[in-house]
């Protein structure tokens, strides 16, 4: 029996492993592999490609950074006769609607598509591509500042036409008295970051940020109106017909943290929601003799991040309890003692890291094992919702801090 929960233990432990680790070692190593064997894919950087583009920015009740989002739109570093900027404000009661139709004379390329109906972001974004003319399309979210050269950086490699997507960076805007969520979401997304760049040289990127992507306007398709994760499913779905999905991190959006613990878990809790949604709807990617690299790049970097190891964590301590439980109380301190008191302590260190979070106090020690906890708790709690069923695309926005 003991050598059985043995096995199990680190069975459990190496597909976390992989999952949070290995995958970004294996990749690196397979990069550098590519690159020895002279295997590398071509970079497109030619100034004279500008297509027209149209900037599209789902804005419901957005009063309070709508401002701020006009006046970085139109000042991002683009040809002004092949830039149209849409804002789809449907549904908004705060006057957001309002205030663009004021702005229209002073932006001849400002285009709104209003509503009184709230139906959600995917809807917004279905309904507006449907009037979209120009070849490529950018989404990008109204509580975001774009970087001045975001339009050229991302721009640049739909010249190469195996590139169906482009996926910009997402990147947190922290102080130094931030809390822990804000924190530990900051340093997520730098190691998100590392992880694409891989993904890009090895074959192509899994998902992309809702905060900033970019499609080629005719492989957008119709996606389901209660789809949680739009960026996911489209850029997913991009990369399946064919298509390469490449990472820009010279193109970024900028956003603040969550607001608090609270607003952080709601978008944490509806993100895995809307991946095993997206496990569901995107089941024929698991067929790596079809698909390859990208199924080997999908199960490993994302399938896993949500349906494996969040539940791997607690069969872990649970195994390790039961070794240490059925060894001989006379045999001092054995390996899975130590094992078992570091898993102790980790989650104590996570639990003071909550603690601390809601009192707005920054300790470094205590980012990883918070964040990290807290995510595959979210991530378990995204699947019990998930069995209880999705039937729309519309959700609770959660607050930003300001």
């Amino acid at each position: 029996m003991k050598t059985i929960i043995e096995v199990l233990f680190w069975v459990f432990t190496g597909l976390v492993f992989y999952t949070y680790l290995g995958y970004g070692l294996l990749a690196w190593a397979l990069v550098k592999i590519r690159k020895m064997m002279g295997i590398s894919f071509k970079s497109f950087n030619n100034p004279s490609f500008q297509p027209e583009i149209t900037l599209v920015v789902p804005a419901y009740n957005e009063m309070t950074c709508i401002a701020d989002k006009v006046k970085n739109s139109f000042g991002l570093e683009y040809p002004a006769d092949k830039l149209e900027v849409l804002f789809v404000t449907e549904g908004s009661n705060d006057g957001t609607t309002e205030y663009l139709e004021g702005l229209k004379p002073h932006y001849p390329r400002l285009r709104i598509i209003g509503g009184k109906e709230r139906k959600g972001k995917i809807e917004a974004m279905n309904m507006a591509i449907k009037t979209i003319n120009t070849p490529i399309v950018i989404f990008t979210d109204a509580n975001t500042t774009l970087n001045n050269h975001v339009l050229k950086n991302i721009v640049r490699h739909f010249e190469d036409e195996n590139v169906g997507a482009v996926a910009g960076e997402k990147r947190i805007q922290t102080d130094s008295t931030e809390a822990a969520a804000g924190a530990g979401e900051g340093l997520y997304w730098k190691y998100e970051s590392f992880l694409k760049k891989l993904d890009t040289r090895l074959y192509s990127v899994v998902g992309a940020a809702g905060e900033l992507f970019a499609v080629r306007t005719h492989l957008y398709g119709n996606v389901e109106k209660d789809t949680l994760l739009d960026d996911f499913m489209v850029s997913l779905r991009v990369a399946a017909a064919g298509y390469r999905v490449i990472y820009e991190p010279d193109a970024y959006a900028i956003e603040r943290p969550s607001f608090s613990i609270d607003d952080e878990m709601k978008r944490k809790v509806r993100i895995a929601t809307g991946g095993f949604q997206s496990i569901g709807r995107l089941a024929f990617l698991w067929n790596v003799f079809k698909y390859g690299w990208l199924s080997f790049q999908y199960v490993s970097h994302r399938a896993m991040r949500w349906a494996v190891a969040p539940f791997c964590l607690p069969l872990i301590f649970l195994c390790n309890l039961l070794i240490v439980l059925l060894e001989d109380p006379d045999n001092g301190f054995s390996f899975y003692k130590i094992i078992m008191f570091a898993q102790v302590l980790f989650y104590l260190l996570a639990i003071l890291g909550y603690w601390f979070e809601n009192r707005k106090m920054r300790i470094k020690l205590l980012f990883v094992p918070f964040y990290f906890s807290f995510m595959n708790y979210c991530a378990i709690l995204g699947f019990n919702r998930y069995r209880k069923g999705v039937s729309s695309g519309i959700w609770e926005k959660a607050r930003r801090a300001t």
